[in-house]
């Protein structure tokens, strides 16, 4: 049985359709790429998963439970963690307050000390205990994105859906950063990537699917989502496709 399995997902805004029946399955321990190009539905697939949005029509199951329309904090609390595409830690919280924040919406505010370790684990594993006591405002942008994944992994989520994260990144940071979700994997958090860097992609993702104006337009391993016609046409461009 799928981790996660969005079945026949359709949402409109207004007259927009910005998801028309996506189907797809997560499977527990892989890690799932989707692209797409601006627009295509992938951000809003996301809302959709996590909760922050209601489809207009189709389902959301999670490990077995149909999670349709559920509100975030429940999605948060049943383990799906999220990272979101803009950057917004508590800019004069400290940055291990911010992460206590995320650790006391999975632990609840009475467990102080469940939740204190937590946060050290988190912020030794993502490198970011050497800037525990600095506001949050001081950090780079690749350090401001650990501490979004920090938050995220401070909730102890069984999925991991990342917005973007390597999006603003310089080639070094992209490769901490990649080598960050290979170690989040081995901690036996499945993940999904939306994700604009395709070298990452394919190189993190042992599946990959690709979204067109709303529609599934492929999915597969990476080598053949590379090569599929339809892509290199709507998305890939054909330098791309070479250059791999």
């Amino acid at each position: 049985m799928p981790l996660i399995e969005v079945a026949g997902v359709t949402k409109r805004f207004g007259g927009l359709v910005a998801l028309d029946g996506i189907s797809l399955a997560v499977h527990d321990g892989e890690i799932l790429g989707i692209i797409g190009p601006n627009g295509a539905g992938k951000s809003t697939l996301f809302e959709i998963i996590s909760g922050f949005q209601r489809p207009t029509a189709g389902r959301v199951v999670f490990d077995g439970r149909d999670i349709t329309g559920c509100a975030p904090h429940r999605a948060a609390a049943w383990g799906i963690g999220r990272t979101f595409q803009i950057v917004r830690p508590f800019p004069n919280l400290t940055v291990r307050d911010n992460v206590l924040v995320g650790a006391y919406l999975r632990h609840g505010w009475a467990a102080v000390e469940a939740a204190e370790d937590v946060v050290e684990d988190v912020l030794e594993f993502t490198a970011l205990a050497a800037f525990a006591d600095r506001p949050a405002r001081e950090l780079t942008l690749a350090r401001k994105k650990r501490l979004e994944l920090a938050r995220a992994l401070a909730l102890r989520p069984r999925v991991l859906l990342l917005d973007e994260v390597l999006a603003g990144l310089n080639p070094v940071e992209v490769a901490d950063a990649t080598r960050l979700i290979r170690a989040i994997r081995q901690r036996g958090i499945t993940l999904v990537m939306v994700e604009h860097v395709m070298q990452a992609v394919m190189d993190l993702c042992e599946r990959i699917v690709v979204l067109h104006y709303g529609r599934k337009l492929a999915e597969g391993p990476p080598d053949a989502i590379r090569q599929d016609p339809q892509v290199i046409d709507a998305y890939l461009g054909q330098a791309d496709a070479d250059h791999h």
